[in-house]
């Protein structure tokens, strides 16, 4: 008998993924956590019937949600990641030797310990002697800690349940007040193809808070559509004014590059239209 995972994104559309085990299920006290074993792409954390991150494609998202960021600010010391309890983007921000501390603020405690126990690639550097894991509300954690990161990581799941909020206008102003004065934000922002109002939505705002704002996508083929996007929004720095040479290539990275800093924030032309 085969058995299959089904993720319904839209009413009309889903992916679909042959399953080998069923690892770990429980109801956390926010959300409903699974990790399933998968032929495709190996172990599968997923989130109210959404699909957080693989073994396999996991690199494009974490990479892309961090080194714009980190490589755009031109010494990051400190940087706070809101959600991402898998610790992967906590990973990419460590390749830079400048950072003195690293945050995760994520707000259900469990997908930090399920992420530990099943994908330590993933995890593993939130043992780093310069993280420090807060398992608290992202949005408290903003409001409660100004003037304190150099960079901002919103990585969260999709506009649904505890997520809601930290696709607010009010969360983005907070996160500018706990940015110091040169500080760079960045929040994943859906998929153009099925989240076009909310991408224009958010960049607007954002666009209002933040002097310089940019957009870029990236392909990762277990999100909606295969094309995700993501925001910056920076008090100082511009990612396209950026002097190249200057640039870190981090190690162990297997999407980003310096030489695609730039690159990505030339998006096809039917998303350019989503941000007018």
């Amino acid at each position: 008998m085969e058995l299959w995972y089904t993720e319904k994104q839209t009413e009309n559309y889903g992916i679909t993924v042959k399953i080998t085990n069923t690892l770990h299920t429980e109801k956390t006290e926010f959300q409903d956590l699974a990790m399933i074993e998968t032929l495709q792409w190996g172990k599968m954390l997923v989130l109210d019937g959404m699909v957080m991150t693989t073994d396999k494609d996991e690199f494009v998202y974490h990479e892309m949600i961090t080194h714009l960021a980190m490589n755009t600010h031109p010494n990051p010391k400190t940087a706070l990641v809101v959600g991402g309890g898998d610790g992967g983007a906590i990973r990419e921000i460590l390749k830079y030797p400048s950072i003195e501390k690293a945050v995760l603020a994520e707000i259900d405690g469990r997908v930090i310990e399920v992420s530990r126990e099943y994908l330590p690639q993933i995890a593993g550097k939130l043992d780093d002697p310069r993280v420090d894991v807060q398992v608290v509300d992202g949005i408290k954690y903003i409001h409660d800690n100004k003037d304190s990161f150099d960079v901002i990581l919103v990585d969260s799941t999709e506009p649904v349940g505890p997520a809601v909020g930290l696709f607010a206008r009010d969360f983005y102003q907070g996160i500018f007040e706990a940015l110091k004065e040169d500080g760079i934000m960045v929040a994943q922002t859906e998929s153009p193809f099925f989240n076009a109002d909310l991408i224009t939505r958010v960049y607007k705002d954002i666009a209002a808070i933040y002097p310089v704002t940019r957009y870029y996508t990236a392909a990762i083929p277990t999100y909606p559509s295969g094309l995700w996007s993501f925001t910056m929004g920076s008090k100082k720095y511009d990612p396209l004014e950026v002097d190249e040479s200057k640039l870190i290539d981090p190690e162990g990275t297997k999407y980003y590059h310096k030489g695609m800093h730039k690159s990505v924030f030339n998006v096809p032309k039917f998303v350019m239209e989503l941000l007018k």
